[in-house]
């Protein structure tokens, strides 16, 4: 496969996969021959899975560190600081919302056969009464000791416990306060040493990035092996409400993009939505074909300051601060994937769960780097939290490459569309 991009190679490998595992069951070969392929096969899933998922709790500390860190100081910059701050919690809540309603609505998980789900959860045996005991814990649990366990006592206990479902402490979040308490530190106070600080963060976040990168190169053959091992094992049934979670996806994020945006942008913003998306349209182009909100950043600027006639002073600092911060795709995305996954597990979460997801996947969106792949590692970390295998991700793998360049394209139009509003507010 030499030659071709990244993106096509996992396409390939995704109907590699697919192709595969409908051959073995059309073909009707056996389950005990089944079972023996698929023991060769798998583990080149899993080594890809754990190549991503040993990265999840130093990017997430990284990221969220430096996406406060890039508020800079907040006595200076007053008014813009804040407004973005806020802008952004608010519109990544609606965002949130909108897709978990979506799921509620259309209930993409709850139409695998009976047959097919008992062949799912098979896979996963070692784990299944890790799960129904962490499902039944977090429903006990109220919305104050949600908040209570979210402030961690030792962090780092935190990390390391942070794909043990049966930990009873903050996990996921509670290292998400404690980074987000550090990159609220970082710009109150300027000194060398504060500054050498940051610098070996960014330099380990780079790192990290760099290992990801190298994974998503052995996506081709984990998504194959992954799609290969799942259909060839569980049949159609889980294929069909893939389909219908994509949909669900597509469907959400054009609501945000097309509803949400342009009421922003009539009523907050002062600007007539037509012209507004007539003006970004290179950059959703740039958005959906290079997945990556980082890369699609200079054509952002240009917009901003020669389409929209934005003050650069605004414009300049919400895009680059949104570019890793205000990623409204991507929390959507998450929460949509956390409760389609549980539904495929048959765990209900409590509202005190989901209002935990919800929690999770604003403040992930911060953190969440702005790169092809780059939220799969905290959807991941996610799914424990709610009492989900983390290696349960594997089923949306291969359609998470057309779902990345769609968010994309909402990450960077919400970026826009935040400048617009601040913009308007400065003015005022």
């Amino acid at each position: 496969m030499k030659g071709f991009p990244l993106h096509v190679k996992i396409v390939l490998g995704m109907l590699a996969g697919v192709l595969g595992g409908v051959l073995v069951q059309v073909a009707g070969v056996d389950a005990a021959t089944i079972a023996s392929v698929n023991h060769w096969i798998k583990p080149i899933g899993d080594i890809f899975l754990r190549l991503i998922f040993m990265m999840v709790m130093p990017l997430i500390f990284c990221a969220l560190i430096l996406g406060v860190g890039e508020l800079g100081d907040l006595k200076n910059l007053g008014r813009i600081g804040v407004r973005t701050l806020l802008y952004t919690i608010v519109v990544s809540m609606i965002s949130v919302f909108i897709g978990i309603g979506m799921v509620q609505l259309m209930q993409p998980g709850r139409d695998i056969p009976d047959d097919s789900r008992a062949k799912l959860i098979a896979q996963y045996t070692d784990k299944v009464e890790s799960i129904k005991k962490n499902a039944d814990a977090g429903k006990e649990k109220s919305f104050a000791d949600v908040i209570v366990t979210m402030i961690p006592k030792n962090p780092m206990e935190d990390m390391v416990n942070a794909f043990n479902p049966e930990y009873k402490g903050g996990g996921v979040l509670a290292v998400m306060f404690f980074a987000l308490m550090l990159g609220i530190a970082l710009i109150s106070l300027h000194s060398p040493k504060v500054d050498a600080f940051k610098d070996t963060i960014e330099g380990l976040y780079e790192l990290i990035m760099k290992v990801i990168d190298m994974a998503m190169h052995v996506a081709p053959y984990g998504v194959a092996a992954l799609l290969f091992v799942l259909i060839s094992s569980t049949g159609w049934g889980v294929m069909l409400a893939l389909g219908k979670y994509v949909v669900v996806v597509i469907v959400a994020l054009a609501i945000h993009q097309f509803v949400t945006y342009p009421l922003l942008l009539w009523f907050f913003g002062g600007m007539n939505p037509l012209h507004f998306f007539r003006s970004i349209s290179e950059v959703m182009l740039t958005a959906f074909s290079t997945s990556s909100s980082n890369a699609t950043l200079p054509t952002a600027l240009k917009a901003a300051n020669e389409n929209l006639k934005l003050p650069k002073q605004v414009s300049h600092f919400v895009l680059t601060v949104g570019s890793t911060a205000n990623q409204n795709g991507t929390a959507l995305f998450e929460g949509v994937t956390v409760l389609f996954l549980a539904q495929c597990f048959q765990i209900d979460l409590s509202m005190t769960q989901q209002i935990s997801v919800v929690l999770s996947c604003i403040i992930a969106g911060i953190g969440t780097a702005g790169v092809p792949g780059g939220s799969l590692p905290v959807v991941a970390i996610i799914l424990v939290s709610v009492g989900v295998p983390a290696e349960a991700i594997g089923i949306i793998i291969g359609v998470d490459r057309l779902l990345d360049m769609c968010r994309t394209v909402l990450n960077v139009t919400g970026d826009l569309t935040a400048a617009v509003v601040i913009s308007n507010w400065e003015k005022r």
